[in-house]
């Protein structure tokens, strides 16, 4: 099944609303608990970049695994900002490690390098060119950083689309459901992941699936990041 482009950003107030107000639990709980076992020995301060940060509940579940850090979320979609920053309101503790920050990528203003770890979760099934992301990444992250991004994995065909979304998204509202179908998608497959990671020149990442409908993309960057082919 051929890729689908979707919308990059989700603008649309009610769209925002649903996705904050939907049942991520355990997909979540699943990511930030892979994200600790792919980076044990993160040190004990740093900064964190999450790109397509949504409403925010990664993000905060970031700093909550990550107490010494400081952590940046960053999105494109006011509507989205809007409840991050009312989630943030009502965590005291992360307050003062936690800011978010509206933004479309490409965009400088987080170079040069300065994070010692990026991650990012659905943003590459909303970009029509994926190269900005692993180009933003290569331009925000310290040589050694860790690289965590998370996204759907584009099924066979659109039955199979059709089933995961009655699967995992039955009782979600139909706006939702409409999103993560147009989601699947647009999503890509492991091996168009790996074509992007050689083309940025970003082929010690690992790509693998993480799930029926998740691929992770994991690693750090080299020591010293080679040229992009």
């Amino acid at each position: 099944m051929e890729r689908l482009l979707e919308p990059e950003l989700m603008l649309d107030e009610a769209q925002a609303l649903a996705y904050a107000r939907a049942d991520f639990e355990d997909a979540h709980r699943r990511i930030i608990e892979d994200f600790c076992r792919t980076f044990p020995d993160q040190p004990a301060t740093g900064r964190l970049l999450d790109l397509g940060c949504g409403p925010g509940d990664i993000t905060l579940r970031l700093a909550r695994a990550n107490p010494g850090w400081q952590v940046e979320g960053v999105d494109g979609s006011p509507a989205m900002l809007r409840l991050a920053r009312a989630a943030l309101a009502v965590e005291p503790t992360l307050r003062g490690r936690v800011c978010f920050t509206e933004a479309c990528l490409p965009d400088d203003r987080f170079a040069p390098p300065r994070f010692d770890a990026v991650f990012s979760n659905s943003l590459l099934h909303h970009l029509a060119e994926p190269a900005v992301l692993w180009e933003t990444i290569r331009g925000v992250a310290h040589p050694g950083a860790g690289i965590y991004v998370a996204d759907l994995l584009r099924p066979a065909n659109a039955g199979a689309a059709r089933d995961l979304v009655d699967r995992y998204a039955a009782d979600e509202p139909a706006v939702l459901r409409h999103d993560f179908h147009r989601s699947l998608l647009a999503a890509f497959r492991v091996d168009e992941v790996r074509e992007q990671l050689a083309a940025a020149g970003l082929s010690s990442l690992e790509v693998r699936a993480l799930s029926d409908r998740h691929l992770a993309v994991s690693g750090r960057l080299p020591a010293i990041a080679g040229p992009c082919a």
